[in-house]
């Protein structure tokens, strides 16, 4: 049966619990700077979230729309926190889009997460899909500190790069899946425009690597049956770059994958 608003705002009213929850599926939650959407695990509480960025021209709406990958989430007991970006983009250091202050619109919604539900930043998954993995790499290298891990997919810094002075030391464990034949967001960058450039996928590697004082020794794990160069002895953990054969995507199964390994 569906309340009448007025009964829902009375409720909400005398019930803070409601208030604070009432947003999530397939309505928004709002922050001062915008919106984000947000599915829990069925019938149990959640052990973190993925806070996931989403694609140049999309929405929170179309990310949740991508049901394999929110599922991946929800079986490890994670909820799934799709960001929305201003008018399908994100206004982050070296991008083309200039507009609304990206960086203090997700600490909102990190806030905001915290509060509906519970869930502390370090339980939270910092993951992205190409411009929106740029916005999660951006994102950890500010504040990587207070999430747990993160998870993204064909897409990294723009150049010029950071310096590894101007991330954290505590980088947390990392797993950047990117595709070999990737044309949209190639392994090396690409200029865009004549004024911006896509970063370097491995000197990004370099960038983190350094701030999280990982040293120079590396090995090769397979994750989601992907052969990954990793770095171990990071301040937090590793960092795994896994190459494969593919382009530009986002393949559920290798979040699954870089989520178990991740031990979520």
């Amino acid at each position: 049966m569906k309340l009448p608003s007025l009964l829902i705002l009375t409720l909400a009213a005398a019930s803070p619990a409601l208030a604070a929850t009432s947003c999530g599926g397939a309505t928004p939650c709002s922050v001062k700077l915008g919106d984000y959407r947000i599915e829990v695990p069925k019938g149990e509480k959640p052990k973190g979230a993925l806070v996931f960025f989403h694609g140049y021209a999309s929405s929170a709406a179309d990310q949740m729309k991508h049901r394999a990958l929110v599922d991946a989430a929800l079986k490890h007991g994670l909820a799934f926190v799709a960001v929305d970006g201003k008018d399908g983009v994100w206004s982050l250091p070296n991008l083309p889009e200039k507009g609304r202050n990206d960086p203090v619109f997700i600490d909102q919604v990190v806030s905001d997460v915290t509060k509906r539900f519970g869930i502390q930043p370090k339980d939270m998954v910092i993951g992205g899909f190409s411009l929106g993995a740029s916005a999660a790499w951006y994102t950890v290298c500010r504040e990587g500190d207070r999430f747990a891990a993160s998870v993204t997919f064909s897409g990294v810094f723009w150049d010029p790069l950071p310096k590894p002075e101007d991330c954290t030391s505590a980088i947390p464990p990392m797993i950047h899946f990117h595709g070999r034949a990737d044309k949209t967001f190639p392994l090396e960058g690409r200029a865009l425009g004549g004024r911006f450039h896509q970063g370097n996928t491995f000197k990004s590697f370099g960038v983190v690597r350094a701030s999280a004082t990982c040293g120079p020794k590396r090995e090769t794990k397979v994750i989601a049956g992907i052969s990954c160069e990793v770095a171990p002895g990071c301040s937090r953990g590793e960092s795994a770059l896994c190459l494969h054969k593919g382009g530009h995507e986002v393949n559920p199964a290798n979040l699954d994958a870089g989520l178990t390994e991740l031990g979520f």
